[in-house]
């Protein structure tokens, strides 16, 4: 077991009609004027848009809108909307949607409040030390970017797509009611139950220290989510699984699951990361289309943990060695992204990736995190290369 240090100052708001608290929860963290950022034509054909709006009209709190936030949030979106921002005097940000519009405010909040090119963070060639406060209304669950401290963006000049943390792109508030994520598409659903998984099971499979009780809260989050997904495939209207799936993206991903490792291996991340910012597809479906082939590229490297995964959270019999365990509970994880209709592979996720694609997506996985990384299993830009070519 490691020491850690585990913050999360974000106010969780969470039920049925709690976005009409926004404007009392405004004040509270000092907004008079705001900046209200979402996606697209979604939020505003359920009516959630003209909500907020009226809520903060009849408040008096002053606001501008800006729409567009996109799967694989760009650059250029971010950098419009730190110019409206100074333009208007913003001193406020609250994203209305899911992790793109929640990450596209972050990179706002730190273009605001520091000189310079926000992209600079993401490049890693300097750290904000500050940001403009930031609320959500969520209305998918999946990234967990309303009370984590990350936020990805793709610079669309060399499709590149980075991620950035800082402790100071917290929100500070996040206004959670399952109802809102009931107008999601099914497949949308599915992708944000596959994310809220990988980003428990990152921290999970490590070779680098472990809290027991931090891994019976993993196992237990993944179980549920996992049964969850099963109940929305059948019922997209069950409020209740919802409401569990939408919790367990928000403890999924704010440290919680992580307590005691190593930080986690995140290697599955990366590589996703580089299948969005090429064919620009959804987040958890690209990550349910690579994790097999990392899984059995690594696996005998970290076989306690894949052992002790196949039995405590995918059910698997403990008969057998404890490859043959591994191997089944690999196994079982495609069988339940099939069961929800997620891709196990790059053809299914509709991806027909040319070797030098390939190549192409190892290299700049490769520099995008510093030449090696993993904690399963250490990896470079070769083994890259091998998973994506496993993943065809």
């Amino acid at each position: 077991m490691f020491g850690f240090r585990y913050f999360t100052p974000t106010k969780v708001v969470f039920g049925k009609d709690t976005e009409y608290q926004v404007a009392d929860l405004i004040r509270e963290f000092g907004g008079t004027k705001v900046l209200i950022h979402y996606g697209g034509g979604s939020v505003i054909r359920s009516g959630l848009l003209a909500r907020v709006t009226k809520v903060l009209d009849d408040a008096g709190i002053a606001y501008v809108t800006l729409g567009g936030a996109v799967p694989n949030p760009h650059l250029t979106l971010v950098y419009e909307g730190i110019e409206l921002c100074r333009k208007e005097g913003v001193d406020f940000l609250l994203a209305v949607g899911g992790g793109s519009a929640i990450d596209s405010a972050k990179a706002m909040g730190y273009g605001l409040a520091n000189e310079g090119d926000v992209w600079d963070f993401y490049d890693y060639k300097r750290k904000a030390k500050g940001s403009v406060p930031l609320g959500v209304i969520l209305t998918i669950a999946a990234t967990g970017s309303e009370m984590s401290d990350s936020s990805v963006i793709t610079k669309e000049e060399g499709l590149v797509k980075r991620g950035y943390s800082s402790d100071y792109g917290r929100p500070k508030f996040a206004i959670l009611n399952p109802e809102l994520t009931m107008t999601l598409p099914d497949y949308q659903t599915a992708c944000g139950c596959t994310d809220i998984m990988m980003h428990t099971m990152e921290r999970y499979f490590t070779n680098g220290g472990n809290m027991e009780i931090t891994d019976a809260m993993a196992e237990g989050l993944l179980r549920t989510v996992k049964e969850q997904a099963k109940i929305l495939a059948k019922d997209p209207n069950n409020y209740e699984a919802r409401a569990e799936v939408m919790w367990a993206g928000s403890l999924a991903h704010n440290g919680l699951t992580g307590c005691g490792n190593d930080g986690g291996d995140w290697m599955t991340h990366k590589l996703e990361h580089e299948l969005g910012g090429l064919y620009d597809v959804a987040h958890g479906a690209g990550l349910a289309a690579i994790w097999g082939s990392w899984a059995r590229y690594v696996y005998q490297n970290c076989l306690p943990r894949f052992k002790r995964f196949a039995i405590n959270v995918m059910g698997v019999a403990d008969e057998g060695s404890d490859e043959e365990i591994a191997l089944r509970g690999i196994e079982a994880v495609e069988d339940f992204y099939r069961e929800i209709k997620m891709p196990t592979n790059l053809r299914e996720l509709g991806v027909k990736a040319t070797e030098e694609d390939l190549v192409l997506m190892a290299h700049k996985c490769a520099v995008g995190v510093g030449g090696e990384m993993g904690s399963a299993r250490k990896l470079r830009e070769e083994d890259m290369l091998e998973i994506y070519r496993m993943s065809r």
